[in-house]
């Protein structure tokens, strides 16, 4: 399995049409109303046309309610959830079975962590049979994401889990390299990284990215 890179927080169709074509493998979609990137399921489903079929669309979801999680996944054309509030094991299962009842058995689960001491890689793993990757970021005591801030990814070295897992937390084109240098998650998340506003991407940037990877 290569690299998985997830961009996260697209707002407009064409922006989405060219991280794809530049090599992005995952969009991100936040569905969260309070966020400055919060798109609608109509929003979502416009940028889902134009993407290839194989790049995933993630939902970015926050301690929302399961009904409208399902909801937002019929209407717009994700193929996979990410939950980045502080959803226990038991919604996750909840969730899946929403799924599974509303004909969506294919969705991928993606469980988001905002890491702020050893605790929190170990709580990781009650979520490891209920979701089919993890994603860890920087912690920040008020903001969900999208927040700059870095992971101090030394703290990483040692983690290992059962499920693959993603890079989030402060990654941008100049530092990504190094970040792959000292962790070898199976894959990479960056928004505000590469960006020149919220929800506005800067595609030279995401371009650079892509040369410092390959």
């Amino acid at each position: 399995m290569g690299l998985r890179v997830k961009i996260c927080g697209i707002m407009q169709p064409e922006q989405a049409k060219a991280i794809a074509a530049l090599g992005a493998n995952s969009i991100g979609f936040i569905c969260v109303q309070a966020s400055p990137r919060y798109v609608t399921p109509e929003q979502i489903k416009a940028c889902s046309l134009v993407l290839p079929e194989e790049c995933d669309r993630v939902g970015v979801f926050m301690d929302a309610a399961i009904e409208t999680i399902v909801a937002t996944v019929q209407a717009s054309g994700l193929t996979s959830v990410q939950l980045h509030g502080a959803e226990p094991v038991e919604y996750c299962q909840a969730l899946r079975s929403a799924l599974m009842d509303a004909n969506l058995p294919n969705i991928e689960l993606i469980k988001a962590f905002r890491v702020k001491s050893e605790e929190t890689l170990l709580f990781t793993k009650s979520y490891e049979p209920v979701v089919d990757w993890l994603l860890l970021d920087a912690y920040h005591p008020t903001m969900g994401g999208g927040t700059g801030l870095t992971l101090d990814w030394r703290s990483l070295e040692q983690f290992q889990c059962d499920r693959p897992w993603l890079l989030a937390g402060g990654l941008t084109p100049d530092n990504v390299a190094q970040a792959l240098a000292t962790i070898s998650p199976q894959g990479i998340d960056l928004s505000s990284g590469v960006e020149v506003s919220p929800g506005n991407k800067d595609l030279g940037k995401v371009a650079q990215l892509f040369k410092s990877l390959y």
